[in-house]
């Protein structure tokens, strides 16, 4: 049903965006990426598709990059489990299995015309996004917007006008390069929002983070292989 599309596609920037807003770049970019667990998991239920052992190992090589990532340090007994443990964390995963929902229900309605998806999509956007920002700031969870100034205007203008930029080069891109390749590029987002957080300020890198992201952007880039072989 497209109301799934709706909320997923919703939730997905709503979540992505808070969690990158609040939370470490790198750290939340990685865990968004364990998208290919939920892909599989969710291609199963909904689509009815195998489990193979090439998908099982997708998930168990995601699941252990999520365990590094995850594991606190110094800790021991139930508290030394690797899980999210604060805000910026849950929200990334939800976001990364939004965007697998997001993705395996375009597949499951792509009987329907190709302009209701992408409606679908683009009201999940604005109207998830919309009421999660209303309700935050209605219980004083956020601070309202200040009056409109000149200069927190213009630079809201420019990051919007950047964010449309963004989704209308990976709209045109993704209509006219096979799945498989796009999938690829996609992942460069890892690279690029880990670069400018740490040029930025906004993450920081260690080996504990470097060796779990190896293991997710592998499960992430098998996945996309096996797109490949199934075309």
């Amino acid at each position: 049903a497209l109301w799934v599309l709706v909320l997923a596609a919703g939730t997905t920037n709503a979540t992505f965006n808070w969690a990158v807003a609040i939370g470490d770049v790198v750290r939340v970019v990685l865990l968004f990426y364990l998208m290919p667990v939920w892909a599989v998991l969710l291609a199963w239920a909904l689509l009815g598709e195998p489990l193979t052992r090439r998908a099982l190992l997708r998930v168990a090589l995601a699941l252990a990059g999520a365990a590094i990532v995850l594991w606190p340090a110094g800790r021991s007994g139930w508290d030394a489990l690797p899980m999210p443990r604060t805000l910026p964390d849950w929200l990334a995963v939800l976001g990364g299995f939004s965007f697998a929902l997001n993705n395996v229900m375009l597949r499951r309605e792509a009987h329907r015309p190709e302009e209701a998806r992408a409606l679908a999509m683009f009201l999940g956007g604005m109207t998830v996004a919309g009421a999660l920002a209303l309700a935050l700031a209605g219980s004083g969870v956020v601070t309202p917007p200040p009056a409109p100034a000149p200069g927190w205007v213009a630079g809201v203008a420019a990051m919007a006008l950047l964010f449309l930029a963004g989704n209308l080069a990976l709209q045109y891109g993704a209509a006219r390069l096979p799945a498989n390749v796009t999938s690829v590029v996609m992942l460069t987002e890892i690279l690029f929002a880990s670069a400018s957080a740490l040029a930025l300020g906004g993450g920081h890198l260690d080996g504990q983070l470097l060796g779990g992201g190896a293991l997710i952007l592998a499960a992430a880039l098998l996945s996309t292989l096996s797109g490949a072989d199934a075309h």
